[in-house]
């Protein structure tokens, strides 16, 4: 482990992936390859290598965090002389679009419950908080969709609020990326996990100032644990442009898409609409919203060209 050689102080120490993958030495969870299949995204090059250099430390080190928490609340109520609520452990994950961030979430899932102190993890993305596309046609905003203009707020802290106190059941609506909208009466429930896992691109955005100069809160105020998932524009680009490519010939083909009108495209055109889309929406979204969040996480999985974790920046303590 070395610290970051910056002019400036950095937080963080940076850990090449050699040394990063001798620590899986001690995290005797291994995944088999079908797994690994099963959990990754589309276009994400991770395989069972990965998993064992990356996210088998990764977990143990979330699971000896959660630990150290659940030891922590049973004696402050000790010392307050009140029972602790159980309250789950939230991590929240973060990180442009097609940078692979969902499979890091679903890798951890599998790998987090299978450690004996957090047998129930659950994962929710933001997604389910985008507003309609009705309400983001009314307020004009349909073409910054992802952007932090974008979301319900109000409800996505609610939902936070209300797991992280230890609620029984919390329900999060359900979006769906074949029809590009929020599901009517559709919900996924959280029944009180040992982790929960948030998964989304502004989930490590600051919180706002309010009308009277103070300053509101933002769903990372309920983070325990947050990650950043890390590469150059130019290689998010690519993936984008290429993980549009498998859509157009799977998905968008599919009854009911929202994205049917893509899928008679040639490949010219096909990889000009991608880099037309990525340029107007995601590059914006990225380099304003997303990236400069980057610094509040408290680790940083970088990826190089191939999708695959070169290094780790982990915050000190």
């Amino acid at each position: 482990m070395r610290p970051l050689s910056h002019a400036s102080p950095s937080p963080f120490s940076e850990i090449p992936r050699a040394d990063w993958a001798r620590l899986s030495e001690q995290t005797p969870l291994p995944l088999t390859a079908a797994d690994v299949e099963r959990l990754r995204g589309l276009g994400d090059a991770v395989d069972l290598r990965e998993v064992d250099d990356v996210y088998r430390p990764l977990s143990r080190l979330l699971s000896m965090n959660v630990e150290a928490a659940q030891h922590l609340r049973a004696e402050r109520g000790r010392f307050l002389g009140e029972a602790p609520p159980h309250t789950p452990y939230v991590i929240g994950i973060a990180g442009s679009v097609a940078v692979g961030k969902s499979t890091v979430a679903r890798l951890l899932r599998e790998l987090m419950c299978r450690w004996p102190s957090t047998p129930r993890v659950e994962l929710v993305t933001t997604d389910g908080f985008l507003l309609p596309n009705a309400q983001l046609t009314k307020r004009g905003i349909m073409h910054r969709k992802g952007f932090p203009e974008s979301y319900d707020r109000r409800a996505l802290l609610r939902f936070i609020s209300d797991v992280k106190a230890g609620k029984e059941n919390v329900q999060a609506p359900v979006y769906s990326h074949k029809v590009y909208d929020i599901v009517p009466g559709e919900h996924v429930v959280v029944h009180r996990p040992d982790v929960l896992i948030i998964e989304g691109l502004n989930v490590l955005q600051p919180a706002r100032a309010r009308a009277d100069g103070l300053l509101g809160v933002a769903v990372s105020d309920f983070f325990d644990f947050s990650i950043y998932v890390d590469a150059r524009t130019e290689d998010i680009r690519r993936w984008y442009v290429n993980r549009f490519l498998s859509l157009r010939d799977t998905s968008f083909s599919e009854p009911g898409s929202y994205f049917k009108r893509y899928a008679d495209l040639t490949d010219a055109e096909a990889i000009a609409k991608a880099e037309a889309i990525w340029e107007a929406i995601n590059e914006p979204n990225l380099n304003l919203n997303v990236r400069p969040t980057r610094g509040r996480a408290d680790l940083v999985l970088r990826k190089s060209d191939n999708h695959q974790v070169h290094s780790v920046l982990l915050r000190h303590i």
